[in-house]
């Protein structure tokens, strides 16, 4: 059963969300080079594990923006997050 409660107390069927937003071919590309972005840093050693800095790409991969070394950057977790609320 998918269909749960969340901490609000409503009902969410989170199977269905998750397929919604995160199935479509285009999010697995998106997550698959995101994922490759950070281990090309982990290797370069511009990252570690736990460290708490993220890969941002300055244009986003949904605009064309690529996986280039010139489309990236390290920022810390607190940085990349604020600029997806914007």
């Amino acid at each position: 059963m998918t269909v749960k409660r969340d901490g609000r107390g409503r009902r969410r069927d989170y199977k269905k969300e998750y397929e919604r937003d995160h199935g479509t071919p285009t999010a697995r590309k998106h997550r698959a080079m995101r994922n490759q972005a950070r281990r090309d840093a982990v290797k370069a050693g511009e990252v570690r594990k736990g460290d708490g800095r993220e890969i941002d790409h300055k244009k986003p991969l949904s605009k064309g923006g690529g996986n280039g070394k010139s489309n990236r950057r390290v920022v810390s977790r607190k940085v990349n997050r604020r600029k997806g609320s914007k």
